[in-house]
């Protein structure tokens, strides 16, 4: 059985991005996943904002790691042909109790290095989001703070590190393992696999994971829950800037903000359960979010509901990033990565390489690296359907084509399962969520996943 550098358990957006960085910097990668695909675990139902870290703890590994991951997802995304929505944010006071909070806020951004800020007065409020209640008494202004894709760059991260090498493995759950004192020997359901060092980035299992293979956790995994509500593609011309609330102790709290799907999205909620698996929606819940985003943009009240969901965020007793270095037995654990993982994912593995690196390892890094380009699928940059033989409109409702759904399901990490397939293309997105799209789809992936889709499933 040959041996890799590295195996990094959890490909989700951590994970991917940790296996570009390793691959990149010249070491031999495998990733295990549980999973049929990337991202089916909590980084799916992620808010797609790029954080500049105006808020994080100053001082901080998530600060750093924040603003390291922002830079370079700047750097490369025109190479890899990811999209960014320029919004910039408002965090908003909608009480005199807030507004004094701001004062803070904007101390904590110049720290932490974010000095393009500015306040807003009402009326300065009002001429940029004509639509947001007037009961908006100031604001914080951060421009940086921006919209892309949720789910594109972790693909094209993986299909760098496969273009260099990679070994990726779904449906590869790790149930034991033995380190030799040199090397981890790694039993998953796809078979054995040998690593002389092992990156922990499972995740809502994380903690579990360090407990099976080294004997303890460090911290301990407290699921929590965020629902949001998706507004049609109407509500996109009622907003353009993030708004943010004012933070407590516990939540960064409701968001309102554009996609690039071109839907407006509010939440999360903060939920605490025991689940790890589940995420369900409740009408309670989801109504709270309609009545919060009315509230701020009062003209939303009259804009239909496209799509309903919700994710679990790997919370722990504490707030920080739970990143811990086992030199003795080539463990690195990355857990407790929250709601700013989307933006710090890059600049974190870059963090856990030189941690790597000081734990004695060095390779030989990649000089030219592929730069493999996925398809767009924001709606404010050119469609594959306005192209040329895309063949046929298969999902009416998000424009996917013909030609975009067989270059998904084929090539380079094709989709594993519909949720991978939707996450490629959009497909089953839209106002019907796949009523009428769902039976051809049903017919185009037959025989492509081990859990077919049937004709008539929502998915």
């Amino acid at each position: 059985m040959s041996v890799a550098d590295v195996a990094i358990v959890g490909a989700g957006a951590v994970g991917c991005a940790m296996a570009r960085r390793f691959t990149l910097e010249g070491a031999r990668v495998i990733l295990l996943e549980r999973g049929a695909d990337l991202l089916s675990g909590a980084s799916k139902g992620n808010s797609a904002i790029l954080h500049t870290g105006f808020d994080a703890p100053p001082g901080s590994v998530e600060l750093s790691c924040m603003q390291a991951g922002y830079a370079e997802y700047l750097q490369i995304r025109d190479d890899f042909n990811l999209p960014l929505l320029e919004t910039g944010a408002m965090v908003v006071a909608w009480s005199e109790a807030e507004r004094a909070a701001l004062d803070g806020i904007e101390a904590q951004a110049k720290t932490n290095g974010v000095n393009d800020v500015r306040r807003l007065t009402a009326a300065e409020i009002r001429a940029r989001e004509p639509e947001l209640s007037p009961r908006a008494l100031e604001a914080l202004l951060v421009p940086g703070e921006h919209v892309i894709d949720p789910w594109s760059p972790f693909l094209a991260y993986l299909k760098q590190s496969e273009a260099h090498g990679a070994e990726i493995v779904f449906g590869a759950e790790v149930v034991s393992g033995a380190f030799d004192g040199t090397t981890w020997t790694l039993q998953t359901t796809r078979g054995a696999r040998r690593a002389r060092t092992v990156i922990n980035c499972a995740g809502l299992y994380g903690d579990r994971l360090d407990a099976t293979l080294l004997g303890m956790a460090s911290f301990q995994i407290k699921p929590r829950k965020g629902q949001f509500v998706v507004f049609d593609k109407a509500a996109s011309k009622l907003l353009k800037t993030i708004i943010l609330p004012v933070p407590s102790e516990r939540t960064k709290g409701v968001v309102l903000t554009r996609t690039v799907f071109g839907n407006v999205l509010v939440g999360p909620t903060a939920e605490e359960q025991d689940d790890r698996d589940r995420a369900t929606v409740e009408e309670e819940a989801l109504r709270g979010l309609l009545a919060k985003a009315e509230e701020m943009v009062p003209a939303l009240a009259t804009v239909d509901v496209t799509a309903i969901y919700a994710g679990l965020r790997p919370a722990t007793e504490e707030k920080g990033y739970r990143i811990n270095v086992r030199g003795d037995r080539n463990w690195i654990t990355v857990g407790g990565i929250r709601s700013t993982g989307l933006t710090a994912s890059l600049g974190i593995a870059r963090h856990v390489y030189g941690l790597y690196s000081d734990m004695g390892h060095q390779h030989a890094a990649i000089i030219d690296p592929i730069m493999p380009r996925v398809p767009n699928l924001a709606e404010h940059r050119p469609r594959d359907w306005q192209t040329a033989g895309y063949g046929e409109i298969v999902c009416h409702c998000e424009m996917v084509t013909l030609r975009e759904i067989e270059k998904a399901l084929s090539g380079s990490i094709p989709a594993g399962d519909f949720g991978g397939l939707r996450r490629r293309t959009r497909c089953g997105m839209g106002r019907c969520q796949g009523f009428y799209c769902n039976a051809q789809l049903a017919l185009l992936t037959a025989g492509c996943f081990a859990s077919p889709l049937a004709v008539g499933d929502a998915g």
